[in-house]
């Protein structure tokens, strides 16, 4: 009996083992690589650096504006994902507490948009953009971002409040409270973890996405930055080192949100499936 726990137990972690290395292989070799040569890079694309070149993270910046396009990211990226949680947070509040004809059909309907391939939106939402006069502006990124990400995030949300007791509403209306004192004072702060959940969801997609923002976009001021690492590969020259780079600097945010916020997205998932 000893024997076979033992074996199961080596199994597992040399399956762990595996994994991990699969997993974390792809990111080691991306900074590996952005810190050769490009002569090294096609020489041998596996060979360690000597010595590292870390001036291609200078060349980065200053070849491809990165302060800028950074700059661009950060604040679509923000902004949609304020925009999405304030919403989200409150259409997710009236289709769980309030019960009206339609309301599980609206529900189903906007449940519905998470099965549909962000593709099949580009040509919809070019159209509707272009209508408004909000080609190649942030505004037309922030808001099309909000729409995009708004099923998946009154999913979690809507979730999340089907478990606050009707009770803690009654008692914040004995209290006085009215209708948007009971929302922000009370459901949102109960609901922090599922919004918390949803907008980290949002903003990851947001940081990360390269259709829309080539759709919607065509100048350099409200360019992104996935949009900006584009533009090191031209139909003649490709500088791989600097694209690496920067890619590896358009990876930090997202791997520092995620680290920040992994013990409410993972709470906020499992608590949203147990209770929802």
């Amino acid at each position: 009996m000893k024997i076979n726990a033992l074996l199961e137990k080596l199994l597992s972690w040399a399956i762990l083992t595996l994994f991990l290395v699969y997993t974390l292989f792809p990111m080691l070799w991306l900074v590996m690589a952005s810190l050769k040569t490009n002569v090294e890079l096609l020489g041998d694309p596996f060979r360690f650096p000597a010595p590292p070149q870390f001036g291609n993270y200078v060349n980065a910046f200053k070849s491809a504006h990165l302060t800028l396009l950074f700059s661009n990211s950060v604040l679509i990226s923000l902004s949609a994902t304020a925009l999405n949680a304030l919403v989200t947070s409150m259409a997710a509040y009236v289709l769980s507490r309030y019960k009206f004809k339609f309301g599980p059909v609206i529900f189903s309907t906007l449940i519905t948009g998470i099965l549909v391939p962000v593709s099949a939106l580009m040509v919809p939402y070019f159209t509707l953009i272009r209508t408004l006069g909000l080609y190649d502006t942030k505004l037309a990124l922030i808001l099309t971002y909000t729409a995009v990400s708004l099923p998946l995030s009154v999913f979690i949300i809507k979730g999340f409040m089907d478990s606050i007791p009707g009770e803690l509403e009654e008692a914040a209306l004995l209290d006085g409270c009215d209708f948007y004192q009971k929302f922000f004072r009370v459901i949102v702060p109960i609901s922090r973890t599922g919004i918390v959940t949803a907008a980290t969801f949002q903003f990851l997609s947001s940081w990360n996405e390269f259709l829309y923002a080539m759709l919607l976009t065509s100048s350099e001021q409200v360019r992104t930055l996935q949009m900006g690492i584009r533009y090191f590969a031209s139909q003649f020259t490709t500088d791989f080192t600097s694209m690496f780079a920067a890619i590896v600097i358009s990876i930090i945010p997202s791997v520092a949100m995620y680290s920040v916020f992994q013990n409410q997205i993972i709470s906020g998932l499992t608590q949203g499936s147990v209770k929802g």
